[in-house]
């Protein structure tokens, strides 16, 4: 028996030609790849935060990874739907990314949290930009890209509230990069 692979059927949902159906799935393919990472780095971050608030820190954490790794399987579940086998193996994730690992180990509970303020800056940026391209051709896949943001920006501002100071300050305002973030933050 022959084994054939391939990432794309022979057809997309109604209403979409198959090449707008495949290019729609494969713009999300990036967005599976940088949710993946998202949802391990949010478990990372659950696993080495220490220090003062720690509890609620560790304990808001856990449902966002719950619902990042919900968004992956909605997002999955559409590219197999518009006709493109999703790929959400670890091997494909590292060889795709343009990102760089997550650079905060064990650390304070607001080190972690400026640093993922940048992660979640950097990932809603890139989302936003595929829903541009998306928006074009598909508007059930824009919808869920809109949703998927605003569940992400809601969870941005939760940790937002924890840097904010009593002016509307974010205590890790215009840092660019996580190191740096977290080192404002301490």
């Amino acid at each position: 028996m022959v084994v054939k692979r391939t990432s794309h059927t022979g057809y997309t949902v109604p209403g979409l030609s198959l090449q707008d159906g495949h290019k729609v799935a494969e713009v999300l393919q990036p967005r599976l790849h940088a949710l993946n990472d998202l949802a391990l780095t949010l478990k990372h971050a659950h696993w080495n935060v220490v220090g003062r608030d720690f509890i609620a820190v560790h304990e808001m954490l856990d449902p966002q990874v719950d619902q990042v790794r919900g968004i992956i399987d909605e997002t999955a579940e559409r590219m197999a739907t518009l006709g493109m086998s999703p790929n959400g193996l670890p091997g494909a994730l590292v060889a795709a990314r343009t990102w760089d690992d997550y650079a905060i180990g064990r650390a304070g509970t607001a080190a972690h949290l400026a640093a993922l303020d940048v992660v979640y800056t950097g990932f809603l940026k890139s989302h936003r930009k595929a829903l541009a391209e998306i928006g074009a051709l598909d508007p059930i896949t824009e919808d869920m890209i809109i949703n998927q943001c605003a569940k992400l920006e809601l969870f941005q501002w939760f940790m937002r509230a924890h840097l904010e100071d009593d002016d509307g300050e974010l205590l890790n305002a215009g840092a660019k990069t996580e190191r740096s973030a977290a080192n404002k933050a301490k």
